[in-house]
């Protein structure tokens, strides 16, 4: 039962709290689907909130359908939502003005901006540093560089959603205005950048394309084209895989298709020996 504060108010316990956050981390994408999305996680991770702070089953039910609206954000920094509902659902339970049009309004509101926020910071950003690091770990069969991102991702997701989770749980509402203000642009502005930088090292680091075509007046062309331009080659096909899957909107699957034909292609007509094209496969 939710803890009782001095003057009579309902404040969720902290068993609750935590089977909350559980709830969210182990199953954000319970019964995901492309209808729903996250909301039978976000449903799931409420239930202890909800039964927390309401003895009657009637005004379980009623609080719960609040939650049964459309959901989907990046899930880790989308911790933060949860947080902040919780603190809203106990405001209410307590008396507050606060109806399903606030806090679903909120959490519509919310869903894109930490999106943008999380997809930059954690997709963009953070996993493709692990995986970098793991890769480097992993040379030669190595199997620390898998156990080294499975250990610290899940370590740094863990507590990274525990601590947004109870961050956004401390300041309720007051969370709005720092996630969705002015400052809150800047600040996935700044990740993007970021973001696009560390994706362009990872490509430059670990794509590897190399021609072994002769040119008639001696040398090869890879040497000219180092001359020039150094990594050229891994660029270009970096650009191509960028246009062909964000501009002409062209599955990965058809992308890696296409890349295989024109190494095929290529091999067969002497522009590339044997293994000069090369990627990771994370």
């Amino acid at each position: 039962m939710a803890d009782t504060t001095a003057k009579g108010g309902k404040k969720v316990s902290k068993r609750a709290l935590a089977k909350s956050f559980r709830n969210w981390y182990y199953g954000n994408l319970t019964c995901f689907s492309q209808e729903h999305m996250q909301t039978f996680g976000y449903l799931v991770s409420m239930l202890p909130i909800v039964e927390d702070l309401y003895d009657k089953k009637e005004d379980q039910q009623k609080a719960l359908t609040t939650y049964s609206a459309f959901f989907n954000t990046e899930p880790q920094i989308g911790s933060m939502i949860v947080g902040v509902t919780v603190g809203l659902e106990e405001a209410r339970a307590n008396g507050e003005a606060i109806d399903d049009e606030t806090i679903n309004g909120i959490r519509a509101g919310l869903m894109g901006p930490l999106a943008g926020i999380g997809d930059s910071l954690i997709v963009g950003t953070l996993i493709p540093i692990l995986l970098g690091i793991a890769m480097g770990l992993s040379e030669g069969g190595s199997p620390l560089g898998a156990i080294f991102y499975i250990v610290v991702w899940n370590l740094l997701a863990y507590f990274g959603m525990r601590l947004a989770y109870y961050r956004g749980y401390d300041l309720g509402g007051a969370a709005v205005e720092a996630l969705v203000g002015p400052n809150a642009t800047a600040l996935r502005d700044a990740i993007v950048m970021v973001g696009t930088m560390v994706i362009g090292a990872v490509c430059a680091t670990w794509v590897s394309i190399s021609t072994s075509l002769q040119l008639p007046g001696g040398g090869t062309l890879q040497g000219t084209l180092d001359g020039i331009y150094p990594k050229l080659l891994p660029l270009g096909f970096t650009i191509l895989c960028w246009w062909l899957m964000t501009k002409k909107k062209v599955s990965p699957i058809v992308t890696m298709l296409i890349l295989l034909v024109i190494a095929f292609v290529g091999a067969a007509v002497g522009f590339f020996g044997a293994a000069t094209i090369a990627a990771p496969t994370a």
